[in-house]
């Protein structure tokens, strides 16, 4: 399981919030809920696929987590 807490995206250095983990309604396929910690135009709530969630970025040529924890609430 993924924990709730502040998450800090590895790619553009910005804050989200996890508020849980969810099933998408057609699918089954767990879904990571989270909101942004800084003022989004396009959304403040996101839906991402755990397995995305999960998986490594390449960062100034460095494999590393797509989202590193931060802290709880």
């Amino acid at each position: 399981m993924i924990k709730p807490g502040i998450w800090k995206h590895s790619k553009s250095g910005k804050e989200y919030k996890l508020i849980g983990v969810g099933k998408h309604t057609e699918t089954m396929e767990d879904l990571v809920l989270y909101e942004a910690q800084y003022k989004n135009e396009v959304s403040q709530l996101w839906a991402r696929p755990v397995s995305m969630w999960k998986e490594e970025v390449e960062v100034d040529g460095k494999k590393v987590p797509r989202f590193v924890f931060v802290r709880e609430n």
